[in-house]
């Protein structure tokens, strides 16, 4: 939760509830998750930035980067979308009852009791499947390689994340349901820094295996980094002598397979425009799928704070479902469209205006020529006409599954974004190679947002749509404008590009925040003190 108390009038108490941190410990912990959250970014782009330097982008770095698809859907579905998506609630409503005191003994115990061991069952099982069927998995992933057997190697290696993801994901959701931030904000430095560290000591002997190697360790690293802050703080409470244990069917209605499996295939279907990318990328001549996820990586990074955001206040959504508080979630929901979307918009124009620049300082060295520069910064202005997109989707999906009953709307909406990214991919990447790739992304993301923001207010918080649509087009008005602007001043400033760049970031915030203030866009305008009173208050 939040670290206050929801009211029915959907204000915040500066009082706590049990276990519940308080106003005060609440923002420090988010502005301290916020934090970790800018380093851990910053330490993927110092990983990718080995990976690139060592390997280039050829066919050593695509083998890993298809390897690497399993971590990614893995991280998507236990740690972050999945995970959360059904223990965030179910650990708010036994966080409820063990206040209110509502059941003999202690709620929170019992939940973990009764899911956490067959979970990791269930995906230990999954990893060894995985390992067994590694060849299969890259030949479905990536049927275009010459060589898959670099490939298959790194799949092997990194298919112990299926297990240490989603032990990460169930004590970061454990954690933020008690409103506590900052360890799982802190659980990707740690995979980061295993897998640089990994690379850059193995990689003279083992190759980009060293990369996959260091997968598996960086993982293991997340586990380490939450394990004293859960066991501290979630099992704590020893169950006092005389006190029955909670019955065994009391969070089934929160986690029984009508709830998870629209969950989890929603996530599934959201992760699986990877696969269609990297399946049509696999035909194109070598980098190609290099070129898209190192675009896709730096154009991906305004969207962090943004969903920062979305996460930090997802418990206090939660909170206002499991206690009626319609209207409050309403508010907070439009809240966090409005100021997740400014926050990304204002990114995407500094992506559409220094994508060249922005390339070659961050990867142009080593194995990375100009070459790759170009190209990748080409895909990585297509890839941001969906960044809106994709932020609204993972802001959309949190209400949709905050009440705890099975919705299956979501999945339908993500898997008509999956058809037209799929149906775009092949009638574009014939034509216009991986920037077809990239520009069928954005569509079928942008439509899966539309879509879900259209059914939110019939399935689960009634949002007002024509005013949610008003606050996002300012900004987007005002992110038109100052992405122009800098491409157009880009080439004039003279020097190396770390010059024009810092010159960029300045001119784009700029001509950001004049056009929306005089579209009369409020976000835009007090973006850091909105910002700031998010982290701070929940509200």
């Amino acid at each position: 939760m939040s670290g206050t108390v929801v009211r029915s009038t959907g204000k915040a108490s500066g009082t706590s509830t049990r276990g519940v941190p308080g106003r005060p410990l609440l923002a420090r912990a988010a502005a301290g998750a916020a934090g970790l959250t800018v380093v851990a970014a910053l330490l993927g782009l110092v990983r990718d930035q080995a990976v690139a330097r060592l390997f280039g982008a050829g066919h050593a770095s695509d083998a890993f980067l298809v390897a690497w698809t399993v971590p990614e859907m893995a991280a998507t579905l236990l740690i972050e979308d999945g995970m959360a998506l059904l223990l965030v609630p179910a650990f708010s409503h036994a966080l409820a009852r063990r206040a209110a005191a509502t059941a003999p003994g202690d709620p929170v115990r019992a939940l973990v009791a009764d899911t956490f061991p067959r979970l990791s069952a269930a995906l230990a099982c999954a990893g060894a499947l995985l390992i067994a069927g590694a060849p299969w998995v890259v030949g479905v992933l990536a049927p275009g390689l010459e060589d898959p057997g670099l490939a298959v190697d790194c799949t092997r290696l990194t298919a112990v994340t299926v297990l240490t993801f989603g032990v990460t994901g169930y004590f970061s959701a454990a954690l933020r349901a008690h409103g506590r931030f900052l360890a799982p904000a802190g659980v990707y430095i740690a995979y980061n820094l295993g897998i640089i560290g990994m690379t850059l000591a193995l990689h003279s002997v083992w190759g980009v295996r060293a990369a996959a190697a260091g997968v598996a360790a960086g993982s293991l690293l997340m586990i380490l980094t939450l394990l004293p802050a859960f066991v501290t703080l979630v099992l704590r409470r020893r169950v006092r002598a005389g006190e029955r244990p909670v019955e065994r069917d009391a969070t089934a209605p929160l986690l029984g397979a009508a709830v998870l499996a629209p969950v989890v295939l929603f996530v599934v279907s959201r992760q699986s425009q990877v696969f269609v990318e990297r399946f049509l990328a696999s035909s194109l001549s070598d980098g190609a799928i290099s070129h898209l996820n190192f675009a896709q990586k730096v154009a991906q990074l305004p969207m962090v704070l943004s969903m920062m955001i979305c996460t930090v206040t997802f418990p206090v959504v939660a909170r206002a479902m499991a206690s009626g508080d319609r209207e409050g979630a309403r508010r907070r929901v439009e809240r966090d469209l409005a100021l997740a979307g400014t926050v990304v918009l204002l990114g995407t124009a500094l992506v559409m205006g220094y994508a060249p620049q922005l390339v070659e300082v961050l990867f142009q060295r080593g194995a990375f020529d100009a070459a790759d520069t170009a190209a990748t910064a080409g895909v990585m202005r297509v890839y941001a006409l969906g960044l809106l997109g994709h932020t609204l989707v993972g802001a959309l999906c949190r209400p949709y599954f905050s009440a705890g009953r099975p919705t299956w709307y979501p999945l339908g909406a993500m898997g008509a974004g999956l058809l037209v990214t799929a149906g775009a991919g092949f009638a574009l990447t014939g034509p216009l190679g991986v920037d077809g790739i990239a520009a069928a992304n954005a569509l079928g993301i942008s439509t899966a947002a539309v879509l879900m923001l259209l059914g939110l207010g019939s399935r689960a918080v009634a949002v007002r749509v024509r005013a949610v649509a008003i606050s996002l087009a300012r900004p987007a008005l005002a992110a038109v404008a100052a992405g122009a602007a800098g491409r157009l001043a880009a080439p004039l400033v003279p020097g190396s590009a770390v010059l024009s760049l810092a010159a960029g970031c300045l001119l784009v915030p700029t001509v950001f925040y004049l056009t929306a203030r005089a579209l009369g866009a409020p976000e835009a305008v007090h973006l850091p003190a909105l910002v700031r009173q998010r982290f701070t208050h929940g509200r």
